[in-house]
């Protein structure tokens, strides 16, 4: 076999068998295949298209490039999220201890943020001693004990999704449906849940920008999860602004505490409470249901139609009744944090120096908050990273006051700045009052657009 046939099949438009991906990756891996050849291979397949075969082996073999974990030993259903990302998604914060508490386990390896969007690694260690860097045995030690653990990737799973995205990255290949399911489904795989949900974004302030495109990659991250064996559901959800009231690692973390501390409302609680009940019920119909709590009502519901409605019940009951905010906190400390926090967040979290309100220059209904560009302010105050590499202060950020459609009178507060000195505080004030537009209908968009599965 050589690589130059398989580069020329796929320039031709041919379907690429999974012998032949695997033999390409690999050769990729060990230097048999060269970057060149590589990247004209990627490049033939995104102007031709992939077929849901290829993706789906493509899948197969970035997961077996690497370890897996086993969660076998666990005793529950297992549940794994996944966000395409964002700016104010703490849906992690939430989604885990809601599940815990329901039954489940989830075991979820998370990311940091880089530019605009956050990452849940970052929101969780603003917590005071809080630990991700976890070995597979602790995780699961945690996992079991507590219900859920949040933890740092591991460079053992799917080590050639981390080489093939290098090389996407700088040949103009990362805007493929096939290649993101199978980069994301690929880490979700080896991470080793049952159950996946995921929550692909659409809008301004997501990757994918337009909605058909998010559904396609909707719809195929759940087909290669099906195929491979795996219970899988997703929901399509706007991205136009952020998903949350506050947009910094600190205040992420003070806001999902805080809002598990009262009824669920907003935005946020909409989209966390979709992707838990699509968990739990994706969960349930795989023949998992006995390890999960409230199995008579489940039952008794499931029997006349209404799983979905029994789960969101379940969920609204563990929210309310304070139960997974406990969970929360215990989560917190079996991973070396200051469960505290539980209880007095704005106290325990790391705070900036200056504090800043943005008033509304006259009165009006907001028409836009544009996600992408307050979560890149967000960054130049100190909350993002353009690199990797890049240190972040957990203690700046934004806070919102207001989303579209909410009417504002002349004076009122529409954001506060958290900075690390007067300059930029100003220069942050003053860029919010431009990104915040007033002369709307007074109608809130809809956040969650679609749902995939879920019984």
């Amino acid at each position: 076999m050589r690589a130059v046939d398989v580069i020329g099949a796929k320039r031709d438009g041919a379907e690429i068998d999974a012998a032949e991906l695997a033999w390409l990756v690999t050769g990729f891996l060990d230097g048999s295949v060269t970057e060149g050849q590589m990247g004209a291979f990627l490049m033939a397949g995104v102007l031709r298209g992939f077929s849901r075969a290829e993706a789906r082996a493509l899948t197969d073999v970035l997961v077996a490039s690497g370890e897996q974990l086993d969660l076998s030993s666990l005793t529950g259903p297992t549940v794994d999220k996944h966000s395409t990302g964002g700016v104010s998604d703490a849906t992690t914060l939430l989604v885990a201890p809601l599940l815990a508490t329901a039954g489940a386990k989830l075991v979820k390896l998370s990311g940091r943020g880089l530019g605009h969007t956050g990452g849940t690694l970052d929101k969780l260690e603003s917590i005071p001693g809080f630990r991700t860097g976890l070995d597979p045995e602790e995780m699961l030690r945690i996992a079991e004990e507590v219900g859920c653990v949040v933890a740092a990737q591991t460079q053992r799973l799917v080590p050639a999704d981390k080489a093939l995205y290098a090389l996407r990255d700088v040949t103009g290949t990362v805007a493929s449906a096939a290649l993101i399911a199978s980069s994301v489904m690929s880490k979700k795989l080896a991470a080793g849940a049952g159950t996946i949900v995921l929550d692909v974004k659409t809008g301004g302030g997501a990757f994918m920008k337009e909605t058909a495109a998010a559904e396609e990659l909707a719809e195929l991250c759940v087909a290669i999860g099906r195929e491979a064996g795996r219970r899988c559901a997703a929901i399509v959800s706007a991205m136009d602004q952020p998903l949350g009231r506050a947009v910094g690692n600190a205040l992420e973390v003070a806001e999902a505490v805080e809002l598990l501390s009262a009824a669920p409302q907003g935005r946020l609680a909409e989209v966390v409470l979709e992707l838990a009940t699509l968990a739990l019920v994706e969960a349930r119909a795989g023949g998992e249901q006995a390890a999960v709590a409230g199995g008579g009502e489940r039952d008794a519901a499931a029997a006349g139609g209404g799983r979905a409605a029994a789960a969101a019940g379940e969920l609204r009951r563990a929210w309310t009744s304070g139960a997974a905010l406990e969970t929360l906190a215990r989560m917190i400390v079996a991973q070396g944090g200051d469960g505290s926090v539980c209880e007095r967040p704005r106290d325990v979290l790391p705070t900036a120096p200056v504090i800043r309100d943005v008033l509304a220059e006259e009165a009006g209904s907001v028409a836009a908050v544009p996600a992408l560009p307050v979560g890149e302010l967000a960054a130049v105050l100190g909350a993002g990273r353009s690199r990797q590499a890049d240190e972040i202060d957990p203690a700046v950020g934004i806070e919102l006051r207001v989303e579209v459609g909410d009417l504002v009178e002349a004076g009122a507060v529409l954001a506060v700045v958290h900075a690390r000195d007067e300059s930029v505080a100003q220069h942050a004030c003053e860029r919010l009052g431009q990104l915040v537009a007033l002369g709307g209908d007074g109608i809130a968009p809809a956040t969650v657009l679609r749902r995939m599965g879920g019984g």
